[in-house]
């Protein structure tokens, strides 16, 4: 009986032992990607910038939504997930088609130059770009400017992995806000 015993917790540890080694022990992130999906805020003081245009661009692994600024140095942002996205001049909801929305916020700015000159005024500020047959993007909207606030919504496909960051320019160039969200977890 005793011998039965042993054979059996043996075959047991056995095959627990092949399982175990049939099964990663850590999976590995989708292309490296590590960001996670809280929010993202930088807050800076600084003077008012001005937002003169937004772009789409399909990469890899990621789908990428850059805002530029006309002037170069830290500004603020504030990018998360939201129920609804609200547009800054009517309090309205913005439709966005996707299973999830992202809030983008750039401060201090502006779509006004200094002088007064409207710099930022997309044809439709419901398809600020156009993101037909991007992996993710499903649609990037304007939500206005207010109080030195710019604002986008992000329709994505679901809540998905993202970074937010600066990539400076310098005395002549502008500097951009970039998002960046991932294809999948």
């Amino acid at each position: 009986m005793r011998g039965s015993r042993a054979l059996a917790v043996l075959a047991a540890v056995c095959l627990m032992g092949t399982l175990a080694g049939a099964v990663p022990a850590t999976a590995e992130p989708y292309c490296g990607i590590t960001w996670g999906s809280t929010a993202k805020t930088v807050v800076v003081q600084r003077s008012i910038n001005t937002l003169y245009d937004v772009r789409a661009g399909r990469h890899d692994c990621y789908d990428r939504v850059v805002i530029e600024l006309t002037e170069p140095g830290a500004q603020g942002f504030d990018v998360r997930y939201v129920d609804q996205v609200i547009d800054l001049g009517t309090g309205a909801p913005v439709p966005l088609r996707g299973g999830a929305r992202l809030r983008v916020s750039t401060a201090p700015a502006s779509v006004w130059s200094a002088t007064g000159h409207l710099l930022y005024d997309p044809p439709n500020p419901a398809e600020a770009a156009d993101v037909r047959g991007f992996q993710t993007f499903r649609q990037i909207a304007f939500a206005g400017d207010d109080n030195n606030v710019g604002l986008f919504g992000l329709g994505v496909r679901a809540r998905l992995p993202f970074r937010a960051f600066w990539l400076d320019g310098d005395e002549h160039t502008t500097q951009r806000l970039v998002v960046d969200v991932a294809h999948q977890w």
